[in-house]
């Protein structure tokens, strides 16, 4: 059995199901008003009660029998997306719209260098892994070479590990007896040092140079930029926080110097061609005990450390808080990596704040500030953008690599009259000050989301993906779920007591200009199945039983503008399909309808997606395949991709391209 607080899972809840709930608990007291409660005072109950908006609350007592009944009389699908739809369901594989192929083009433990060793299951090491492709790819971007649609850099976040699923023979399935009930867990072994170092190895980032060759991409074994970023890479603290007291060790008393980055969830790449990778729930890696009177005990527990998910602190002092307890003060920031030079030290960008980093997708603005936009994942927290001090040079690259240092963070507050105040996060300005615990912009930064509960910014129902779109001067939030808002919140117009399926939010910025102070809102989509009175979901009456769909994650805006989002906890055994990439219209009277281009195979979430720059190659990342019911190394789900008695199930990025060539949909 393992010697460190991490969980068990049942037959009913994975390994990752339990610790994403452990992530999500909802950390944020303050009295700050949710988004439910400004949609409920912005609509009247009579609006949302008429036509595609009709809403109640979820319930949890909405059966499986109805989330997978749907209308078949739904009306013919009309829109811009050309493309037969998806049937949505549940099996081994993978499934994408008829005249395209999508071809698996990098997997877990596949080379990346010339010199990397064949890929051993059965026999990992860390050293083997730092030059193989890592684990759970997630954010996916991609670089032209030369201005090249068909030549470039392929940049990929590997958020996290599942043991379970990764080591032979380290997870067991025993028979446990709970509550007078016999019932079998999946259970972990013991954690070697080994085992540790083969996980901090296959977390981080992969940069690997990808060509397309007779019209199918693959990997270039001797790219001269190929790299692999991981969990003890060194890394810069850049930016206002560097140097601060707060970010001193005893290991790096210069509180510059940082050993690697970790759950890279989803991230952006900017207009200078740099690669952003934003740290999510960091909290998650460190252990031990920290004094309830530490000063930095109110501030950890506000973010969730230690989380005590890893066994890292066991055999390494700097997870420890017991014994370094600024550490964790170190991770939780965007990092920025120069991919054009594989011997650059990332450097993490302290101006961005400090919290659990959903993306960091950026659009250059019409003055020539730079801005850019995320979500903290977690229930009940918030929205930002950050504004660059400096302008994008588009003919000067070397003099952009350092705008992410000086600028302004802002954090979003919604009006019941549709509009959206972006406060500034700035030292000395309205309660962020001595008074408050704010000696510097650095504590303000270090503790962004206390600094944001103080600005009275509004609670979200886990706000992940941010995406601007620059042709429309729109903005689209994606609100995976929140489950923990309890029945006494719901209201007939809440998005929703118990939001299992979440929403979509629009903000229009004003007058196109990303950096204004006041914007525009409006609820795109609030999802789940619209067949079920119960559940409220408000797409078009033209979405089919295979359109709808729950816990938007990611989003890609493509050349054309159109809105593509992927999703992550459509759970097969409630709604009878997995999760994939849906295809939903924004505008003109097919706005809110949606139709299914890709599925993942049974028990992985849909990470990425991103596009090439002509269109025509659509890059998608399955993530954690096979995590479904009691999963081990030798009992996945599924076997996907290699379908191979003697390989474990592999996260893994696929290519997406139409027969014959041409744009996707």
């Amino acid at each position: 059995m393992n010697d460190y607080p991490g969980p068990e899972k049942d037959d009913f809840k994975t390994l990752t199901d339990l610790r994403e709930e452990r992530e999500d608990v909802g950390r944020n007291c303050s009295t700050n008003p949710t988004m439910g409660d400004i949609i409920h005072m912005r609509f009247s109950r009579r609006a949302f009660m008429g036509g595609s908006l009709a809403v109640a609350a979820i319930s949890t007592t909405v059966s499986p029998l109805a989330l997978l009944t749907a209308d078949d009389a739904r009306a013919e699908m009309s829109g811009t997306f050309d493309f037969t739809e998806v049937e949505a369901g549940v099996d081994e594989t993978h499934h994408v719209a008829e005249g395209y192929d999508a071809d698996v083009l990098l997997r877990w433990g596949d080379k990346l260098f010339a010199d990397s060793p064949e890929f051993d299951p059965k026999n990992q090491t860390a050293a083997a892994q730092q030059k193989l492709f890592g684990y759970n790819n997630d954010y996916v971007g991609f670089i032209p070479l030369d201005g090249s649609p068909d030549h470039g850099l392929l940049v990929v976040n590997h958020e996290y590990t599942n043991a379970e699923l990764m080591f032979p023979g380290f997870a067991t399935i025993q028979k446990v007896t709970e509550d007078g009930k016999e019932k079998e867990k999946v259970v972990l072994g013991d954690y070697t040092k080994e085992l540790v170092d083969i996980e901090m190895a296959a977390h981080g980032g992969t940069i690997v140079e990808i060509r397309k060759v007779d019209g199918k991409w693959q990997p270039v074994l001797d790219g001269k930029f190929n790299r692999r970023i991981t969990a003890t890479t060194e890394m810069q603290l850049s930016g206002p926080v560097a140097g601060h007291e707060r970010v001193k060790t005893p290991s790096d008393p210069t509180g510059v110097k940082v050993l690697g980055t970790v759950n890279n969830c989803a991230g952006g790449v900017t207009a200078w061609g740099t690669y952003l990778m934003a740290e999510e729930n960091f909290h998650g890696y460190f252990g031990g005990e920290l004094a309830a009177d530490h000063p930095e005990a109110a501030q950890m527990e506000r973010v969730g450390a230690p989380g005590g998910d890893y066994a890292w602190w066991t055999f390494y002092d700097r997870f420890d808080m017991g014994k370094e307890p600024t550490e964790a003060n170190r991770f939780g920031w965007v990092v920025e990596v120069d991919p054009m030079d594989p011997n650059s030290v990332p450097k993490k960008r302290t101006a961005l704040g400090r919290f659990k980093h959903e993306g960091a997708e950026s659009v250059v603005n019409k003055d020539g500030r730079v801005v850019f936009y995320c979500g903290d994942d977690e229930r009940f927290d918030y929205v930002y953008k950050f504004v660059t001090k400096g302008t994008y040079n588009p003919d000067d690259r070397a003099a952009n690599l350092d705008l992410l240092d000086e600028g302004t963070l802002y954090v979003a507050k919604f009006s019941e009259n549709g509009t959206v105040a972006w406060m500034p996060l700035v030292h000395g300005e309205g309660p962020l000050t001595a008074g408050n615990g704010f000696n510097s912009q650095a504590d303000v930064l270090i503790e962004t989301r206390r600094a944001a509960d103080l600005l009275e910014a509004t609670k979200m129902d886990r706000p992940e993906d941010v995406q601007p779109n620059p042709a429309t001067g729109k903005v689209y939030v994606m609100l995976t779920n929140n489950t923990k808002r309890k029945a006494d919140q719901v209201d007939a117009a809440n998005p929703r007591g118990d939001n299992a399926f979440g929403h979509i939010i629009e903000i229009t910025e004003t007058d196109g200009d990303f950096a204004a102070l006041t914007s525009r809102w409006d609820v795109l989509l609030k999802c789940g199945d619209p067949s079920v009175a119960e559940v409220g979901a408000s797409f078009s009456t033209a979405t089919t039983k295979n359109g709808w769909f729950g816990m938007p994650d990611n989003c890609a805006i493509d050349a054309d503008g159109r809105l593509w989002v992927s999703t992550d906890g459509n759970n097969a055994k409630a709604t009878g399909r997995t999760d994939g990439v849906w295809a939903v219209e924004t505008e003109g009277e097919g706005r809110g309808t949606s139709k299914l281009f890709f599925r993942v195979p049974v028990g992985a979430e849909m990470c990425g997606p991103a596009f090439n720059p002509t269109g025509d190659t659509f890059f998608l990342a399955v993530q954690h395949p096979g995590d479904a019911g009691l999963a081990t190394y030798e009992t996945p789900a599924t076997r996907w991709p290699d379908f191979r008695d003697d390989m474990p199930v592999r996260p893994a990025v696929v290519a997406v391209t139409r027969q014959g060539g041409g744009k996707i949909a």
